[in-house]
C-alpha cells in the first residue's frame, strides 16, 4: 500500500459520517468509525467487507512509517504510540497493537485548531489555571474525555499573555502551537526523549517555566513533577482518573507506605488544581463536557496531609466552595440539566451522587412548573353503611397536586 492509497482511505473514513473522532482497523471486522460514541462500519470502493490480518499490518506499518524506535516498541511490548498528518485535512494520534497474531489500529483524530477556554465554554474560573506561576495542575478523566484539549487551550491563553518558555513531552505532539508571546519547544516520546521521567529530567535544565508532561504514568515522574513545582515551575499534567479524590489517592497510591507522609506534605504544598472531565451525550447530538474543578485551600491542604474524614472529604470541600466558582460533577449535571445541554437521564447517569442529583432535578422540574411525579392520582376506599344493613365499598379519588 502506498501513501497515496492510505490517503484516500483515511480521507473515505473521516467523510463517512459527521464529527467522526475515532478510525478503528480490527481483523474480520469492516472498517470503521466512531461517531457520537457510536461505532459504524464504513463503505469503500473497492469494498472491504471483512479486514485481513494482512491488510491491517500493511495499514500498521504504512502508519508507522520509517520511525525505527515505534516499530520496536511494537515488537518488544505488543503496542506502539505514533501520529500521522494526512495532507492539510486531519492529524492522528495512532495506537498500533497486537491480538490474537495480529495487528489492530486506533486512530484518534486530534483537533488541527488550537481551542481556546471560550470557545470551550468553560466557567470562567478555569481562566485562574492560566495566571499561576508555579505548582501542579492536573486534568484528570478517561481515555477520550478531553484532556488534552483542556491543556491545549490552557497553554494557548498563556501563549498569548506570557512571554515565557514553554517544554511540552508528548506522546504523540497533539497540538502544535505558534510562537507568539511564548516560545515553545514541543518533544515527543520516542522521537526526542525516551520516557517522561527523563524528559522531565532534561527539561528542568531547559529553562523553562512552564512544563507540559502528556500523562504522569510513574511514580519516578510525579516525583520530577513535584521537585519542578517545588522548584519555580508551573507543570500541567493528567492523570486517568474519575474526580479529585480519586487523583490525590491515585498518586499516593504510587509509593511505599513509608514515602506517603513526605509526599502528602509535598503535594498540599504544590498542587494547584484538579480539572476532571466526562463527556456525555448533548441534547440534539454531540457531547457536552461535565466538569469538577478543585483548587487549593486550606482544608484542601489538611485533607491531602492527614486524609480524607467525616465532613473533610475532596467531594464536600468541592462542595462547600461552589461560591468561589469551584464545582462537582453533581453540580455540573444539574447546571447543564437545568440549561437544557443534556437530558434527565444523563444527567443521572454520569453524576456521582445520585440522590442529590435526583432531588435537585425535581427542584427544578417544580420551578418550571413540571410534574415530578408518575403518581397522578390515588383512590381511597370508605367504607359506608347500605339501607339493607350492607357495607358496600365506595371509592373517592383524590387528586395530588
Amino acid at each position: 500500500m502506498r501513501r497515496p492509497e492510505l490517503d484516500y482511505l483515511l480521507t473515505t473514513m473521516l467523510d463517512s459520517q459527521p464529527e467522526v473522532s475515532d478510525l478503528i482497523f480490527t481483523v474480520d471486522k469492516p472498517l470503521q468509525v466512531e461517531s457520537f460514541g457510536e461505532l459504524k462500519p464504513v463503505k469503500c470502493d473497492p469494498p472491504i467487507e471483512r479486514l485481513t490480518p494482512f491488510q491491517t499490518e500493511t495499514i500498521a506499518l504504512n502508519l508507522i512509517g520509517d520511525n525505527q524506535w515505534h516499530l520496536a516498541d511494537l515488537l518488544r511490548h505488543g503496542s506502539c504510540d505514533t501520529a500521522y498528518t494526512l495532507a492539510e485535512r486531519a492529524r492522528f494520534r495512532i495506537n498500533v497493537f497486537s491480538q490474537r497474531g495480529s495487528y489492530s489500529i486506533v486512530s484518534r483524530k486530534l483537533n488541527t485548531a488550537i481551542p481556546t477556554l471560550d470557545t470551550l465554554g468553560f466557567p470562567e474560573i478555569i481562566k485562574q489555571i492560566p495566571a499561576e506561576q508555579t505548582g501542579l495542575v492536573l486534568v484528570t478523566g478517561a481515555t477520550g474525555s478531553g484532556k488534552s484539549t483542556t491543556l491545549a487551550a490552557v497553554l494557548n491563553m498563556i501563549n498569548h499573555t506570557k512571554p515565557v518558555h514553554i517544554i511540552t513531552l508528548e506522546d504523540p505532539v497533539e497540538f502544535v502551537h505558534t510562537h507568539d508571546k511564548a516560545t515553545f519547544n514541543q518533544r515527543e516520546l520516542g522521537t526526542d526523549f525516551d520516557n517522561f521521567a527523563s524528559g522531565l529530567r532534561a527539561a528542568l535544565r531547559q529553562a523553562p517555566k512552564v512544563i507540559l508532561v502528556g500523562e504522569m504514568r510513574d511514580r519516578e515522574t510525579v516525583k520530577i513533577a513535584l521537585s519542578a513545582a517545588e522548584t519555580g515551575h508551573l507543570v500541567l499534567s493528567t492523570l486517568h482518573t474519575i474526580d479529585a479524590g480519586q487523583t490525590i489517592n491515585r498518586i499516593l497510591g504510587m509509593f511505599e507506605t513509608e514515602e506517603q507522609e513526605q509526599l502528602r506534605a509535598r503535594l498540599a504544598d504544590t498542587l494547584r488544581w484538579v480539572v476532571s472531565q466526562r463527556l456525555v451525550p448533548k441534547v440534539g447530538g454531540g457531547r457536552f463536557a461535565l466538569l469538577e474543578i478543585m483548587g487549593s485551600n486550606l482544608r484542601v491542604q489538611e485533607s491531602i496531609r492527614l486524609g480524607e474524614s467525616e465532613g473533610k472529604s475532596f467531594y464536600e470541600i468541592a462542595e462547600a466552595s461552589q461560591a468561589f466558582g469551584w464545582r462537582t460533577f453533581d453540580f455540573s449535571a444539574l447546571e447543564a440539566y437545568e440549561a437544557g445541554n443534556i437530558t434527565e437521564e444523563t444527567a443521572v447517569l454520569y453524576c456521582t451522587k445520585r440522590g442529590p442529583v435526583m432531588r435537585g432535578i425535581d427542584q427544578i422540574k417544580k420551578a418550571r412548573g413540571e410534574n415530578t411525579s408518575t403518581m397522578n392520582s390515588l383512590r381511597m376506599k370508605v367504607r359506608q353503611e347500605a339501607p339493607n344493613g350492607e357495607s358496600p365499598v365506595s371509592p373517592i379519588k383524590l387528586r395530588l397536586k
